[in-house]
């Protein structure tokens, strides 16, 4: 495993963020794990029953670390860079939902190719 490098701002992360996220089936557990963080929120917010926002670690972290431990094989970003790695998740939600992924991760693994 490589050392993560160092960042001092959002921007600069964002990149690596994506470059670690290589594997379609890591970024579809990602968007599943952040769609049911979205659900949860709603439900809760709805039905008044808040103590459905425990799940929201469960649902998000969840199935993010199963695509890192099981398919892309890699230690998320969250361990090191906690704020960083949940605004950069939810940066690349909205990249997949608009279909933007695409472009974004070429230019990611451009300047953070993996070997």
């Amino acid at each position: 495993m490589t050392e993560t490098p160092q960042f001092n701002s959002l921007k600069d992360f964002y990149p690596y963020y994506l470059s670690e996220h290589s594997l379609l089936s890591t970024r579809i557990t990602h968007f599943i794990g952040t769609s049911l963080l979205f659900v949860i929120i709603v439900l809760a917010i709805v039905k008044g029953q808040y103590n459905l926002l425990w799940f929201l670690p469960l649902a998000g972290y969840g199935f993010a670390w199963f695509g890192h431990f099981f398919f892309e094989k890699n230690k998320p970003a969250t361990f090191k860079y906690p704020f960083y790695s949940l605004a950069s998740d939810f940066i690349m939600f909205w990249h997949m939902l608009t279909f933007q992924i695409g472009e974004e991760m070429q230019n990611s693994l451009r300047k953070y190719p993996k070997s």
